[in-house]
This record gives C-alpha cells, structure tokens and sequence, in this order.
C-alpha cells in the first residue's frame, strides 16, 4: 500500500509535512550543527525516532497476536551523525524497555522481531544500529 506524505518548504529551513490518508501534519526544522534553529525534529531525528516507533510497533504486533501485554514498553534513541563520505547518520543507539513480566520466550521473539523491522531493513551500510534490551 502506497501512503503520500506532501512537504511543503516554509522558508528558514524549515517544512511542513501533511500525511496523506489522516491529514495530520508536523514541522521539521534543520539541526542546529546544520545551520538551523533546532527549534523541531530534523529530518534525521525522524529516522532516529521512526526506528525506535517501528521497533515498538512490530514487537506490538507479534505480542498482541500472541497475548502477550507489553503496554508501557519504551524505546530511546540516540541518533549520532558522521560526515564522510558525507553527512549521513552514522549511528543509532536504541535501548529497548519491556515489562518484566514477560516470559523467556516471548523476550526472544520480541528481541528477533525488533531487528525486522521496515526502518532497520531500509537502512543502509552507512548507519551502525545498536540494539538493548531492558526489563524493569
């Protein structure tokens, strides 16, 4: 299923995005090491926090199909840039909370399932991804 994301640029390094199917809209600004503001998510902090949403949501699904409740589960992603070849992200370091209630087994799959996701398969050789797990 295709999904249109329309970007409007608004001036001063910043754009407007409108999500197609639910006309939700955000902003982005440039970072502040790139000439912006910082004053919004940067394109690149979207990746960083798409990871870290997609992660959660595949490990959602497969623990809703199963019955498992990792409601409260958490991500944190911090995303660090590189600049050769050129400007690109170079790292994203996740660390992954789940209930401590959750069984052995349901921590494997949920740990297999968070490397599957769409966002980490995109990524290219560029980006080092670096996945921890936590139960609390």
């Amino acid at each position: 299923m295709a999904v249109t994301v329309d970007v409007t640029y608004q001036g001063d390094l910043e754009c407007v995005l409108t999500h197609g199917p639910s006309g939700d809209t955000m902003r982005t600004d440039a970072p502040v090491d790139n000439r912006g503001r910082g004053a919004r998510f940067s394109p690149t902090d979207l990746v960083g926090a798409s990871i870290g949403s997609c992660m959660l949501t595949v490990m959602g699904i497969v623990a809703r199909d199963r019955g498992w409740n990792m409601d409260g589960a958490t991500a944190k992603v911090v995303k660090e840039m590189g600049a050769e070849p050129r400007r690109h992200i170079a790292k994203l370091t996740v660390d992954i909370t789940l209930p401590v209630a959750l069984e052995a087994t349901a921590r494997a799959t949920l740990e297999r399932t968070a490397h599957t996701c769409p966002v980490c398969a995109s990524l290219g050789p560029l980006t080092q991804v670096d996945v921890t797990f936590h139960y609390a």
